[in-house]
């Protein structure tokens, strides 16, 4: 089963992706979504953050080696400037979809949705971080889950939330169960679970025990792909392999089968990403 890491940040280093390959292998991962930089308009950020033509250059550098293996995220600000041109210039460049923290807007607010909705017409999906943030500013009120049902009114955007939004992942759980009736009843978005941690391991079994035994009435575990928060510069192969042992031990006490691990693992992660 080829498993896939489709949360992995790098940061304005000269990429080295066959580096990058060879840590993954050590844990058995075979390759991933690879985030570029974040944006110089990201003020959260300040004095820090590489320009959108950088960012650009950085990821298609890290990915287009190992197209089949690594995939290029590029990390954007909806209010950057000329940010709809920007998205049809790494459309064309061809990155994979999108990452999108709000760091200091709400992703609710009509200048973000009119980018969602830009993002949702040209296929790509978006990365959303999502939960609490730590990054020395007091911005997570920007990341509560619930403001994500605005996402309701843009047709055909898949997106992910990031962590499972912990400590709201009770939260982020009943989300997905207002987007999985929405699509039974009205053109929407789709949402999928990033189980990127987020969550520490003392968290780790509550959180998968509500995701996969949650009764909606329809399977969950068609949007679940995972995820390790790693960097690209220094993949930790060994917190890569305890985060897989972690989470395989409680899918084996949970009963979760094979065919549904490969989801997680592969599956869920191109059908996101639409290469499937």
């Amino acid at each position: 089963m080829k498993i896939f890491d489709m949360h992995i940040h790098c940061a304005a280093k000269p990429p080295v992706p066959h580096d990058l390959i060879a840590e993954m292998a050590k844990a058995g991962v075979y390759g991933g979504c690879v985030f570029s930089d974040w944006p110089d308009r990201a003020v959260q950020y300040e004095n820090s953050g590489s320009s959108f033509e950088d960012r650009l250059k950085e990821i298609k550098a890290w990915c287009d080696p190992y197209p089949e293996r690594l995939f290029p995220i590029m990390w954007i600000h909806p209010y950057e400037d000329d940010i709809m041109d920007k998205i049809d210039i790494a459309v064309k460049e061809g990155v994979a979809g999108f990452k999108i923290i709000c760091t200091d807007f709400y992703v609710h607010e009509d200048g973000c949705l009119k980018v969602l909705d830009k993002i949702a017409r040209t296929g790509l999906p978006v990365i959303f971080h999502s939960g609490i943030l730590w990054s020395g500013a007091a911005s997570s009120k920007f990341n509560r889950p619930v403001y994500w049902e605005a996402l309701m009114d843009i047709e055909g955007l898949r997106f992910s939330m990031g962590h499972c939004s912990w400590p709201w992942t009770d939260e982020c759980i009943a989300l997905y169960g207002q987007f999985r009736y929405a699509q039974t009843v009205r053109k929407t978005s789709e949402m999928f679970f990033d189980l990127t941690p987020g969550t520490p391991p003392i968290y780790r079994k509550d959180l998968l025990t509500k995701l996969f035994k949650v009764d909606y009435g329809f399977d969950t575990t068609d949007h679940i792909m995972f995820g390790t928060d790693c960097s690209a510069h220094h993949y930790r192969a060994e917190s890569t392999v305890r985060k897989l042992t972690l989470d395989g031990g409680i899918m084996d006490e949970l009963g979760v089968s094979e065919e549904t691990r490969k989801k997680i693992y592969c599956d869920n992660l191109m059908r996101f990403l639409n290469k499937q």
